[in-house]
This record gives structure tokens, sequence and C-alpha cells, in this order.
């Protein structure tokens, strides 16, 4: 079952980030609190949306989404910070079912895209999404501003 994420589900949602940035050799990086996700899906300006998927009654995936904005076709798009299935129940389609859900509030929406980022190395992830249709954007590539750059940027 793929549904919108309630105020309950936050600390699974939490554990699976977890379980994502162990996934991705990162869960060193990882900083965000049950308060701070709860805050970020639930407080009075909710700017970040999360589904997640369930399995026999546990939250066992979720896709955390949020709006972007083509200033070329003029309309919103979603954006997907992450997308992750619990290992031990993958091959169910619950990963399919959620990207797909994303794609259904889109096009119902008049949205113009949805898109994200994958790592290179991670290839069952590339054949998933190529499997859907989804292409890479070859001319393209990500920057960030984040820790001490972010904050020398920030004060000139």
């Amino acid at each position: 079952m793929i549904r919108p994420a309630v105020s309950d589900d936050v600390p699974s949602i939490l554990r699976l980030i977890r379980e994502l940035a162990e996934y991705e050799r990162s869960l060193h990086e990882v900083k965000a609190t049950e308060e701070q996700v709860h805050e970020s899906l639930f407080g009075a300006e909710p700017r970040v949306f999360a589904h997640v998927a369930e399995h026999e009654g546990a939250v066992v995936g979720f896709a955390m989404w949020f709006l972007s904005y083509s200033t070329w076709e003029g309309v919103h798009g979603i954006y997907l910070e992450d997308l992750f299935v619990s290992p031990d129940v993958r091959g169910h389609g619950y990963g399919k079912a959620l990207l797909l859900e994303l794609a259904r509030i889109a096009d119902e929406r008049g949205y113009a895209r949805v898109e994200w980022a994958v790592l290179n190395w991670n290839t069952p992830a590339i054949g998933f999404y190529e499997s859907l249709g989804a292409r890479p954007q070859d001319q393209w590539t990500t920057y960030r501003l984040t820790g001490d750059a972010l904050t020398k940027a920030a004060r000139g």
C-alpha cells in the first residue's frame, strides 16, 4: 500500500533515511532528528512531503519530495529527494509504486516533471529508473554549496 505519510510515520521514515545513508556509505553524515523530520513534514508551513510504502502493516519504503519550478515551462515539478525501500522487501514493486504515485501527482496537478539525482555507482537504481522511461540529464552537472563554503559565501 502506498499512502501519504502521517505524523506517526516519522520514526519509520528516519529509520529508512538511516538505512538509505548506510546503503550509500554515508551513515555518518545523517544529522536529521525525528523533531526536524516532523517539523519539515507536518509543521506550520510544510515545504517537503513524503509518501510511504507499507508491507504487512510496517513502513518499508518512502519517497521524500518537494516542489521545484521550471522557468521555461512556467509550472512546478516534483524533485524527489529520496526514494528508498528496505532491502528485505525489494522486488515487491514498492519502489515502482512510490515513483508512479509521484508521476500521478505531477500529471494530475499539471506539473512538468519529476526529477532526481542518483549516485553514478548505483547501477541497480539506474537500471530501475531507466526501465520506467527515465533518462539521465547528461548535459547538467549538479553543484552544491554546503558546510564551510556555504557559511563563507553567506558572509561575503
